[in-house]
């Protein structure tokens, strides 16, 4: 009988746990309260401070979910279902730094908070249980006040705009059908058919599968237009199944954009076929600007997009003027033209022929318009990552002269983006003053992030920086401040002092400290932080931020144990991929995906360690993928080791999505670690055959290169431990959670050593406060067990690149 019993333990293990909890310098981190965060006036003068929900409940994700064309909704309360909400908010006067409370729903769960265009009210939504509802802040009472009695939905679209006036709100309402009779009885098979059509489609989720999702997605989507006044009288202005609306910055037209059948099976709800109207909000007279169809067909590449009009929107700098783009080469990137892609403009009342503004030579990005004639015109090309930007004349529909030419992966050449006003229909552009734009960037250099404040010339080209971060602060601007643009608001931390804002006279250089958020983390001021340097064995440039206790002695307590996490990422030169990208200054934060917790339990963590895939000599990154990326672990534990803090027989790699990709193939193909976490990855690369992170070429074209890339593949190569999680529901596209199921089985089949953890009702990302502490005790103890009490001490380690 005991045999017996045996066999079953072994052939069918236990299925499923109870939550576990991780030690309690883990779990605490977990439950703490977030930094608030803060929203702006125009003028700085005032600011709304939010605090944010700490992580919902798995009693949250538990409740009714459907899944349909590519969304997840809430069916009760006609809203996403996988909200993060604030619990509540206060008002800060920034020259004071008074912090000033205000009246709102006792346990409301908060969200899309919205200034007034005069500033004196501030709109935002309270989730309840029955459904979304819309409450308005009344800056001098200080009390808040509920709108409506009809709730919101806002499963496509934005739940409300401001008018102009600031005593109305365009809202997005349930529609007041009734739900739809769903029957378990099919109506007939589902039929797919294609006809000499060349549509590589990727591997989405959530697709609508049948004729009750397509009932059900009509029923959900639809809603009703409303304009709502402060005083509670509503209009319906327009309803349908309508996925995206805007007022005109006059606010005499409403452009919608509605969804209409067939949908479709195979790609999400944004590329079903839908028509772009502009409503006359005086006559009600309705002008049909595009009926674009449905978007299954597409050229093969990144740069591919859909041929007709295409990013229908309003110019910010005219009262009742669209503008879109339209592709100049059949929205494929391969035709060899002078001309991607034409943008167009069409002013009211919309009966005209469409003007050509201007036309792009690489793929169009987006256009910031000015207070005057002039606007800047971005284009793009993900092919060779170049990016352009222009300053263009409107009146003229001219490019007046190219400001940048840049590769937009090169941080250190990275000009910044201009700084935006509002301008009389409170709208955002760029205000350009005696030929020159204000500007903010991060600041890429060799020395880390530096991010500044500068005054661009656009005449001359020439750059004036007004403010650049010094160490031992990183100081990142956030806005200029009065009408005299002599304040700047900004946001300082370094290693010891939290995130908090401050002024900053540009002239006189005094400095005024605005909030006093307290580092709601404490434990982590126990930690070193030293952002390290080293070089890969082909001279390429390296880095990665350690972290170990603060009273930790070397001498004393020997060599740690080290957990390196990572995210691999595409180059296309050496130089580029050389960049420093983080900074020595920043204060310690933490999320729930952070591998700093295991600082505080004894190891050495190697955080945002660099993991470059360089493009050599005409290659691809991707065609030497598994040897650039032993060889950038084993510079990482070269140099741990070097600095006499890491012990190379015991360390752990770990990462997640892409990062989960990298460490399974590490494992796979060198005997470099001790053990491996891999969170929510793909390993079998076929199943996504049209292409994968940054790979363009499909499996047809490139078959050698799946298998190459695929730890699936080679899942008999992987000799060392590996704890695989995955969210069970997990939508991304690419992970599907069968991903680590079978990679699971690959591993078990041939006698690894592996655990699977599949975390319920949890996407790409997870939520839940159950699930992340499981998650994190799950981690802890593989790194426990594998990593720091490792007992295996091989004479030297090879690499086995093959």
């Amino acid at each position: 009988m005991k045999k017996i019993l045996f066999l079953l333990l072994i052939y069918f293990p236990l299925l499923s746990q109870d939550y576990k909890i991780p030690p309690d310098v883990i779990r605490s981190l977990i439950e703490a309260d977030p930094q608030p965060t803060i929203s702006l006036t125009k003028d700085g003068d005032l600011g709304l401070v939010l605090n944010r929900d700490g992580y919902q409940s798995i009693d949250e994700l538990a409740k009714d979910e459907l899944r349909i064309a590519g969304t997840r909704l809430d069916p009760v309360r006609y809203t996403s279902s996988r909200m993060t909400y604030y619990k509540s908010f206060s008002l800060l006067y920034t020259n004071s730094g008074e912090n000033i409370s205000v009246d709102f729903p006792l346990n409301g769960k908060f969200s899309f908070f919205q200034w007034s265009p005069d500033e004196k009210r501030i709109a935002f939504t309270n989730t309840t249980d029955d459904g979304v509802e819309l409450w308005v802040l009344d800056i001098k009472s200080k009390t808040s006040k509920k709108i409506s009695d009809r709730y919101i939905n806002d499963i496509l679209n934005s739940p409300f705009r401001w008018y102009n006036s600031s005593d109305e709100l365009l809202v997005s309402l349930r529609s007041n059908k009734k739900k739809p009779i769903i029957s378990s009885v099919p109506s007939g098979p589902i039929v797919q058919e294609t006809t000499d059509q060349n549509a590589p489609s990727r591997t989405y989720q959530d697709l609508i599968k049948n004729k009750n999702d397509e009932i059900q997605f009509e029923h959900y989507a639809s809603v009703e237009l409303h304009k709502i006044s402060l005083n509670g009288s509503s209009e319906m202005i327009q309803n349908g199944i309508i996925k995206d609306y805007d007022l005109s910055p006059d606010n005499e037209f409403l452009m919608t954009k509605t969804i209409k059948k067939p949908f479709s099976y195979l790609v999400p709800y944004y590329r079903f076929p839908y028509v772009v109207d502009v409503k006359n909000m005086v006559s009600g007279t309705i002008s049909l600007i595009a009926d674009i169809p449905l978007d299954e067909v597409r050229p093969k590449g990144f740069d591919a997009t859909r041929t007709g009009k295409r990013s229908v929107s309003w110019r910010n700098d005219m009262g009742s003027e669209l503008y879109w783009v339209e592709a100049n080469d059949g929205g494929d990137p391969k035709v060899i033209t002078e001309n991607r892609d034409i943008v167009y403009t069409l002013s009211s009342p919309f009966t005209s022929e469409k003007k050509e503004l201007v036309r792009t030579k690489l793929r169009f990005r987006n256009i910031i318009w000015g207070t005057g004639n002039e606007a800047l015109l971005g284009e793009r090309l993900w092919k060779n990552r170049n990016e352009i930007t222009s300053l263009i004349d409107t009146d003229s529909r001219t490019i007046v002269k190219t400001l940048f030419n840049r590769q937009y992966d090169d941080i250190y050449s990275d000009p910044g983006s201009p700084v935006l006003t509002s301008n009389k229909f409170n709208r955002n552009v760029v205000e350009i003053k005696k030929n020159s734009v204000y500007m903010i960037g991060q600041g890429g250099s060799s020395e880390g992030y530096r991010p500044f404040l500068s005054q661009l010339n656009l005449k001359s080209l020439e750059t004036n920086i007004l403010f650049r971060s010094e160490a031992p602060y990183y100081e990142r601007p956030i806005k200029l401040a009065g009408n005299d643009s002599k304040n700047l608001i900004t946001s300082r931390e370094s290693k010891t002092d939290n995130p908090n804002y401050f002024i900053r006279n540009l002239s006189s250089k005094d400095i005024k400290q605005i909030t006093f958020f307290e580092n709601p983390y404490k434990k982590l001021e126990q930690l070193k932080k030293e952002v390290i340097n080293y070089k890969r064995d082909d001279g390429i440039d390296l880095s990665s931020i350690v972290y170990t206790l603060e009273s930790y002695n070397p001498d004393k307590e020997g060599r740690l144990p080290v957990l390196i996490w990572a995210y691999p990422r595409e180059y296309t030169s050496k130089k580029v991929a050389s960049q420093v990208r983080n900074s020595p200054y920043r204060f310690t934060r933490i999320s729930y995906g952070s591998p700093i917790f295991w600082a505080l339990r004894g190891y050495a963590v190697m955080a945002s360690t660099e993991m470059p895939i360089v493009g050599f000599d005409g290659d691809q990154p991707n065609d030497s993928f598994r040897d650039q990326l032993v060889m950038n672990a084993k510079a990482a534990i070269d140099k741990i080791s070097d600095m006499g803090i890491g012990d190379r027989d015991r360390v752990g790699v770990g990462g997640h999505s892409y990062g989960a990709f990298m460490t399974a193939n590490l494992l796979a193909h060198s005997d470099l670690f001790a053990a491996g976490i891999a969170r929510s990855g793909a390993y079998n690369r076929t199943f996504t055959p049209f292409g994968f992170q940054r790979e363009e070429r499909t499996y047809w074209e490139a078959p050698e290169l799946y298998n190459y890339m695929s730890p699936f593949m080679h899942s008999d190569k992987v000799n060392e431990p590996l704890l695989l999680i995955h969210g069970e529901e997990d939508n991304n596209s690419g992970t599907f959670p069968v991903q680590s199921i079978r990679f699971f089985n690959a591993i078990k089949g041939h006698g690894g050593t592996s655990k699977l953890v599949m975390l319920p009702k949890e996407s790409h990302g997870y939520r839940a406060k159950e699930s992340i502490l499981h998650m994190l005790y799950e981690m802890d103890s593989w790194l426990e067990k594998y990593v720091k009490n490792n007992n295996v001490k091989p004479d030297n380690v090879k690499l086995k690149i093959n």
